[in-house]
């Protein structure tokens, strides 16, 4: 059957694929607009499947927090090229799927593409992206975080960002400054207290081979290994690394001299080049 401009016009509306795409489609499907939808969507599962072991290390990161500042989340949505990344509609189905996830809250990633953005669920958008442009797209990060306080930063390349929890109410350019802390320096943990045992076995570790290969005494081997693992907190704890702001304080003693009672609960963090 003849298939009119209009036609392919209409169905490209719809479905929001290219037009040979739309054409072909409706050649396939005699005209039949629901058909038509239909292989559109299965072309896009074949080429997510093609593309499944591909790496999305561009993309986009996005923190949102509710309008009460006491819940925070950030998603993550990965696709192949830094052209495809900065596109427009890309952005625009980025920061869809954000609204859909801090207006919701749902449970985890698989929740998450459950959900509508829009017309279609999270991972209808991602299938049908990913057989419009015939590049893998991905929704590979999706976490929340609640305190009294929440605050979030994005950093300028659009690809990383974090939200840290507070106990309380705090000063909005404070948690601001903690919240980029933790996007610049890349914490373990929040202090040594929470610091996984996985790594603080590591340190240990590193710190007692150092110490053997060195040729110490076997007797101060332990409290070497206990030096390299303060050190690695002091570094690696947000606490009480060095303040971004001012080296010369730790993280720690900046908010003491804001409020002694400001507490940190946890924080989220995620960048697509990790």
């Amino acid at each position: 059957m003849e298939i009119k401009a209009v036609d392919v016009a209409k169905l490209r509306q719809m479905t929001g694929a290219g037009m040979m795409d739309c054409k072909n489609a409706l050649v396939e499907a005699n005209g039949d607009y629901d058909r038509a939808q239909e292989i559109i969507r299965e072309k896009g599962k074949l080429v997510a499947a093609k593309r499944a072991d591909r790496e999305t290390t561009e993309g986009s990161v996005i923190a949102k927090i509710t309008d009460d500042k006491r819940t925070g989340i950030i998603v993550g949505i990965g696709c192949e090229t830094d052209f495809v990344s900065k596109n427009k509609e890309f952005q625009d189905i980025a920061n869809s799927i954000a609204d859909a996830a801090i207006n919701n809250l749902p449970a985890d990633a698989d929740a998450l593409k459950t959900l509508n953005a829009g017309d279609e669920t999270v991972d209808g958008i991602i299938t049908r992206q990913t057989g419009k442009t015939g590049e893998k797209h991905q929704l590979c990060y999706y976490s929340q975080i609640k305190g009294e306080y929440v605050s979030g930063y994005i950093h300028m390349t659009g690809k990383l960002a974090s939200i840290v929890a507070f106990n309380k109410v705090i000063d909005a350019e404070v948690a601001k400054e903690i919240a980029m802390q933790v996007a610049a320096m890349n914490p373990v943990s929040v202090s040594e207290h929470d610091c996984p045992p996985a790594i603080k076995e590591r340190e240990l570790k590193i710190g007692r081979e150092k110490a053997i290969m060195e040729g110490k005494p076997e007797n101060i081997v332990e409290r070497i290994a206990e030096g390299n693992l303060n050190k690695f907190y002091k570094e690696s704890t947000l606490l009480n690394q060095a303040f971004i702001k001012d080296a010369k304080q730790s993280v720690s003693d900046y908010l003491k001299s804001v409020d002694k009672d400001i507490k940190v609960l946890g924080f989220i963090r995620f960048s697509l080049s990790d």
